[in-house]
């Protein structure tokens, strides 16, 4: 028996989390353009075991066991910032949080109804720029070792919250690009389609480029067609 086999597959997925945001890591998303003065922010990028319902394919990466799941929830649409996205919980890094890790499991207990202390923080990964909104976001990895319901806290804020099979993310068929289009020019950038009680979504833009670069960093990206188009939201076509 190998010692890949002798390893549980929730272990397994656990440690491989842990190592890409050991000490030295790069940043997930490198060279993106930057402001002069941003606001600091941080998301959750929370892994574990955390739906009752597995997903029915099974992933090509042997760590990514059916029922490893991310916790996601679409943005309110009368938000100004990103409105109807799907991301992580996440946001400002206040002045009485104490680091990033504080900031994102503040932002995930008040978005999605979580209990931090089921969290384990597997490590910080650099900041990454978003220039659109003036943020530095850095991008926390967390492991769900005591899963607590979660559920949409504040309307005013959050659609939904819901939990994402891995595998289902990296199924070829779930796989994209966006193609914003304006005065002539042209932006790509990895896409997923997702799937909560409230339908269908196109996961994309700064999320999706987390994820895309995390499941790259981990060797479990699966082939998928570049050139495959995925819907934006309606507000952000023209």
């Amino acid at each position: 028996m190998t010692r890949a086999a002798q390893v549980p597959p929730a272990d397994a997925a656990r440690a491989a989390l842990a190592a890409a945001a050991g000490p030295g890591a790069a940043p997930l998303v490198p060279a993106m353009p930057s402001t002069p003065d941003p606001r600091a922010a941080a998301v959750l990028m929370l892994f574990g075991v955390l739906d009752r319902t597995p997903s029915t394919r099974p992933a090509v990466a042997d760590a990514v066991h059916r029922d490893l799941d991310v916790l996601l929830l679409a943005r309110a649409s009368t938000l100004r910032s990103h409105p109807g996205e799907i991301a992580f919980p996440g946001g400002r890094i206040d002045p009485d949080d104490v680091d990033a890790p504080a900031a994102a499991l503040r932002e995930a207990r008040e978005e999605t109804g979580l209990d931090p202390s089921g969290v384990e923080v597997l490590g910080t990964l650099p900041a990454v720029p978003l220039a659109h909104s003036n943020h530095l976001v850095r991008p926390v990895l967390g492991w769900w070792r005591e899963p607590t319901p979660v559920r949409v806290v504040d309307e005013r804020e959050s659609a939904a919250v819901f939990r994402t099979p891995v595998a289902d993310l990296l199924d070829p068929a779930n796989r994209g690009v966006t193609v914003l289009r304006r005065g002539g020019r042209e932006w790509r950038g990895p896409a997923f389609t997702v799937r909560s009680d409230q339908g269908v979504h196109t996961l994309w833009g700064f999320t999706a480029m987390l994820l895309d670069a995390l499941f790259d960093r981990l060797g479990w990206t699966e082939p998928w067609d570049a050139g495959h188009e995925l819907p934006l939201p309606a507000h952000r076509r023209t």
